[in-house]
């Protein structure tokens, strides 16, 4: 079942159902692209007809970012729970470790890619990642070439939304991978160059503050965003 959060649909799932149904994904013999979606995105896609479609196509969508969770409430169609996409990854990689899944790294600046695979091998033991890209790249045929080359079964596209989504859509099927999934910066946490909010903040849903201190020139996207509060707000009185 899937909850509409201004124009968005959700699958309404926990982080367990959200990983129980990936699973199954890649059990199925074609490509399949999820998204982890915060409230930015939902705010781009009410602009970007093309990116609204590629969520609305996508095979899973996973509210990643405590504003969605709040914006739905306020709507009257509450999701479960947040499941944010950083471990959302972990628990999927524990289930490739133990059944021999090949994943590909893709985006980053230079070198963050390969180092993140390091990390996530000594996390993850008898986890194989089969190939590593940056997200600078030009020409996408030698990267989709890679990744088929490499047999890929999962690929983390981790390029920034819109671009990610964009582009699993659009080359998943070349890549020969099952299961694509958008993960925006989520390759510099898993190689230590970003680090995560304390656990407690983690579970106040307060994140996006720890990013904010970490990372001071982020306000003016986050000033946008209680935005989506309002929006929902305003749906709600209207009776969307």
């Amino acid at each position: 079942m899937r909850v509409d959060v201004l124009g968005v649909s959700f699958d309404n799932l926990t982080l367990d159902e959200a990983v129980d149904k990936a699973v199954r994904l890649l059990e199925e013999d074609r490509p399949h692209m999820m998204a982890t979606a915060n409230p930015e995105m939902i705010q781009k896609a009410a602009k970007d007809p093309q990116f609204a479609k590629v969520l609305h196509d996508a095979d899973l969508v996973i509210p990643d970012g405590i504003g969605v969770i709040y914006a739905a409430r306020i709507l009257g169609r509450p999701l479960k729970s947040r499941v944010p996409g950083v471990d959302f990854a972990a628990k999927l990689m524990d289930y490739m470790a133990a059944n021999g899944k090949r994943l590909y790294l893709l985006g980053a600046k230079p070198g963050v890619a390969e180092d993140a695979a390091k990390s996530l091998q000594a996390q993850h033991p008898g986890l194989l990642i089969c190939g590593t890209h940056d997200g600078y790249f030009q020409e996408d045929a030698p990267v989709i070439a890679a990744i088929r080359e490499a047999k890929a079964d999962v690929v983390f596209v981790c390029l920034g939304f819109p671009r990610q989504e964009k582009w699993a859509a659009a080359h998943g099927a070349e890549t020969g991978a099952r299961l694509l999934i958008g993960l925006g910066g989520s390759l510099d946490v898993f190689a230590g160059r970003v680090q995560r909010a304390p656990e407690i903040m983690q579970k106040l849903g307060l994140e996006w503050l720890f990013r904010l201190y970490q990372e001071p020139s982020r306000i003016g996207r986050m000033a946008r965003l209680p935005l989506i509060l309002f929006q929902a707000a305003g749906a709600r009185i209207q009776g969307k």
